[in-house]
């Protein structure tokens, strides 16, 4: 039975290597047909190309990699079943279960692979693409390191409004903190500039004014420095510019944590991304249940059939798992759910599929 894993094992092994590669390829040739022109009007060399399109394969590997596990299952399987190797294995004594065990060893290091790749792999190279499409390819780019006219809600029914955050220098200037009861103004802080004190991690404000509201009366106070305790962080500021997909998966955790405990609202799109950059990985695992057991058994139009069903079963499933992220980031259904909604679905079938195939 070892041999027979093994070899069963490479034969996954070299289909799925072949079909990464095969569509890795394609999604690049596709991206660089639309793109040739925008490289050209940029003067761009064919090393700036290369360097590009090599940031961009971790996602597309993340991308494609269950329908490359997929096709690759029923390559293997489907040829051992048309060839009559499989009808013999089966006749052996081995059951549907010994037989999934190398493809489904093969699948765990490819969950392996893709829960680094989509945690930490793919979003730093994320990250240095989006650099340099914003130098490169941009008409006209913003400046990344400055933000302005930022308004965050804090917790405790306070309003934080910055008016310019510079990144660079850690410089925060046109500070002002409003405090409400309910819908009414109870306070209300001006600042010319704020910086962080990481031992006490405090706030401190700069040429202070307060105006504090009772009923009609007003009190007024000026103060050189005042410190104030904030949920925000100087690196949650420093993260205001990241995109989702920019952040690895610990930092991302971090975002979420620190925003939701600020009080931020419409943060649906970056939990549904967070969590299916742990969901996604397993996909490729899900999804080889299904193409092992639907080519263990000899159908009518042969492999080319098989092939066409179960690359629809594949792009099905993209189809299912882009729709679902949509319904997350609209606030339709729980964030945790979007993002695993796919793998549930996939996984009864390809339970289902395999029952049917040990009859």
């Amino acid at each position: 039975m070892k041999i027979l894993d093994k070899y069963l094992f490479r034969q996954f092994a070299k289909a799925f290597l072949f079909t990464s590669t095969a569509f890795v390829c394609l999604f690049v040739l596709i991206n660089m047909v639309e793109k040739l022109d925008e490289f050209m009007d940029k003067n761009l060399n064919i090393g700036d190309m290369a360097h590009y399109y090599l940031l961009s394969i971790p996602s597309i590997l993340l991308a494609i990699s269950p329908v490359s596990a997929l096709l690759s299952s029923i390559l293997v399987a489907g040829r051992l079943s048309f060839s009559g190797e499989l009808p013999a294995i089966r006749s052996a004594g081995v059951s549907m279960r010994q037989l999934l065990t190398p493809f489904l060893t093969g699948g765990i290091l490819i969950l392996l692979f893709n829960l680094l790749n989509a945690g930490w792999i793919s979003p730093a190279t994320f990250s240095e693409k989006n650099s340099f499409e914003q130098h490169y390819l941009t008409r006209n780019p913003t400046k990344p390191h400055e933000n302005r006219n930022i308004h965050i809600l804090e917790p405790g029914n306070r309003m934080l409004s910055i008016g310019t955050l510079d990144l660079d220098h850690s410089r925060i200037s046109m500070v002002s903190i409003e405090e409400f009861s309910g819908s009414r103004l109870i306070s209300r802080t001006d600042a010319d500039t704020m910086h962080y004190i990481p031992k006490t991690g405090e706030w401190m404000m700069q040429n202070a004014s307060t105006r504090i509201l009772t009923g009609e009366n007003e009190e007024f106070s000026v103060t050189a420095v005042k410190p104030v305790k904030l949920a925000l962080s100087p690196r949650s500021l420093a993260e205001l510019n990241l995109q989702p997909d920019e952040m690895n998966l610990m930092r991302h955790y971090r975002y979420l944590a620190e925003k939701q405990s600020a009080g931020f609202a419409g943060l649906e799109r970056s939990m549904v991304k967070f969590h299916n950059k742990i969901a996604l990985p397993f996909a490729s695992l899900i999804i080889i249940l299904i193409g092992v057991p639907l080519s263990a058994k000899k159908k009518r139009g042969g492999l080319a059939s098989e092939i066409s069903i179960t690359l629809f079963a594949g792009f099905l499933f993209m189809g299912v798992q882009k729709t679902s992220a949509i319904a997350g980031y609209q606030g339709i259904i729980d964030p945790m759910l979007a993002a695993w909604l796919p793998n549930i679905l996939f996984l009864g079938i390809g339970y289902a599929i395999y029952k049917t195939s040990i009859d």
